[in-house]
């Protein structure tokens, strides 16, 4: 696959993690199974924690909109092994958190427990945050050319941190500007991103984004932002016409930059 040049104008990268920085067997097959095996132990042992109370809170919040809004929710059938309130709760929020995660949900109240939760298996060293091997490199010659970069993930900010911190290449948090997740609005969403553009404090036109899924591409773009698609092992495939439609990479190391000297790198 050919270098893409990304546009002269360009003073900040936006990147996607599942799919683009990191596998998607890394979330997949490592990060969501340590969740389904650990969820009710975390509940029991952090039931009565403000941090625990809050996620429960969000969740609840959640269902409630789910409810107004007619979508499917969990039924909850008795289970003749929950003898008490709290293990009644308990065992409700376990099964709308399974329900959502077997549905890919991306809510803010999901992503924040699960964030909650790998920041115990990450800080224990259960957890190596995997990123591919073009990616840092890659990062390192962007800001050595002055660019900004910021991480953008349906993963909370908390989780994002917990990857690039407790990565396989070490703390490289230091190279990253900025974290945005769901908080500021969907991926698929226009509005997220002119509101990103807002907040790094740039034009629209002068941020790169960089995702493995077309929706997002779809979205960036109409704000206004500069799209060049990921193709990554794993990745969902694309179509002829998505092919077409935009730039494609399989590697950072392929993206060109022009700086300020005009020199092509």
């Amino acid at each position: 696959m050919a270098s893409v040049s990304v546009p002269a104008c360009t003073s900040a990268l936006l990147l996607d993690i599942e799919g683009t920085t990191t596998p998607i067997t890394f979330v997949k097959d490592i990060l969501f199974p340590y969740i389904r095996e650990h969820l009710e132990d975390h509940l029991s042992t952090h039931w009565e924690e403000d941090e625990c109370k809050q996620d429960v809170h969000l969740l609840k919040k959640q269902i409630e909109e789910d409810m107004r809004q007619n979508r499917a929710c969990p039924v909850h059938e008795v289970d003749q092994t929950v003898h008490t309130d709290e293990e009644k709760a308990i065992r409700e929020v376990v099964d709308n958190v399974l329900w959502q995660m077997a549905a890919d949900r991306k809510s803010t109240a999901l992503k924040c427990l699960q964030g909650h939760m790998w920041r115990v298996a990450y800080s224990s060293g259960r957890i190596k945050g995997e990123v591919y091997q073009d990616v840092i490199p890659s990062i390192r010659t962007w800001r050595s050319l002055g660019m900004k970069v910021y991480i953008y993930s349906s993963g909370s900010v908390e989780a994002q941190k917990l990857l690039f911190g407790y990565s396989v290449e070490g703390n490289v948090l230091e190279l990253f500007d900025g974290h945005f997740d769901t908080n500021i609005g969907a991926k698929v969403e226009s509005k997220s991103y002119e509101k990103i553009a807002e907040r790094i404090g740039c034009p629209a036109e002068e941020v790169t984004f960089l995702t493995d899924v077309s929706r997002e591409a779809k979205a960036a773009e109409e704000a206004g932002m500069n799209v060049v698609v990921v193709v990554r092992p794993g990745n969902m495939e694309l179509t002829d016409e998505e092919r077409a439609t935009y730039d494609l990479i399989t590697s950072f190391s392929q993206l060109q930059l022009t700086w300020w000297g005009g020199n092509v790198i």
